[in-house]
């Protein structure tokens, strides 16, 4: 079935008003703004839905970040209220405390640590300024664990996290957003690698795969269903036990 980009974007815009009339008729929208695709469709979705006024941007380097200009660059496009917060010192004490107390440290840990703490600082943020977080993930990335538990996976709504990045590319498109937002190389500006370099796989093939079950190279379809089934944790919320009073 051919994706109509018009008709989901529309879907959102009116699904994320009706989830603001039930969960926070007067909060506003509170997007981590990274410059990239995701955080530029979920930032443009809420201001068609929400009007400029009720969405605030979150940008949030670790020292110098070298395309923080794109995710200024977002926010003067669509005219949003922002406000900048460094993780750098917070993150350089947390690793002191760790290096200084534990064993040792594990390179994932410290890969993990800077998107949890964005995520603290967008919800200090939201609460402070009587917010919602927007969860910014997509299809693509959940499907192969591709996202940081409690760090970009966390949010109070969610409008991208089932769709793939070529129908999230596509409702960019459709909100006339411009290019150098929608089609940005997808990193996370932490380390030089490119999303892509990091799976082993392009997006346009993982896409295909997800949508079709579709693929043509049998060793990357092993490492799609090995990380696929290695991250499902991620995607619920946590096991609890079932107590039940006698």
């Amino acid at each position: 079935m051919e994706f109509n980009a018009g008709k989901v974007k529309d879907d959102i815009v009116n699904w994320i008003r009706d989830w603001f009339s039930a969960n926070g008729p007067e909060c506003n929208a509170i997007v981590a703004i990274s410059g990239g695709k995701d955080s530029s469709v979920v930032a443009a979705l809420c201001v068609e839905a929400l009007g400029k006024d009720r969405v605030i941007g979150v940008l949030l380097p670790k020292g110098e970040q070298f395309d923080i200009d794109v995710s200024k660059a977002l926010v003067e496009h669509l005219g949003i209220v922002s406000y900048e917060i460094n993780i750098e010192d917070c993150f350089d004490g947390l690793m002191n405390q760790l290096n200084a107390n534990l064993p040792k440290v594990e390179v994932q840990t410290v890969t993990n640590l800077p998107p949890r703490l964005r995520m603290a600082a967008t919800y200090a943020v939201s609460q402070s300024l009587g917010g919602r977080v927007a969860n910014t993930c997509n299809l693509s990335e959940d499907w192969v664990g591709y996202a940081t538990r409690y760090g970009d996976g966390a949010g109070d709504f969610s409008p991208l996290s089932k769709l793939t990045v070529q129908e999230v590319k596509a409702i960019g498109r459709e909100l006339g957003l411009p290019s150098m937002f929608v089609d940005k190389t997808p990193i996370d500006g932490l380390q030089p690698k490119t999303d892509e370099e990091n799976l082993g796989f392009t997006y346009e093939v993982l896409d295909r795969y997800i949508r079709t079950g579709q693929i043509d190279d049998l060793e990357t379809k092993a490492r799609i269903d090995r990380l696929h089934k290695a991250n499902q944790f991620k995607l619920k919320f946590m096991d609890c036990f079932e107590y039940k009073p006698r």
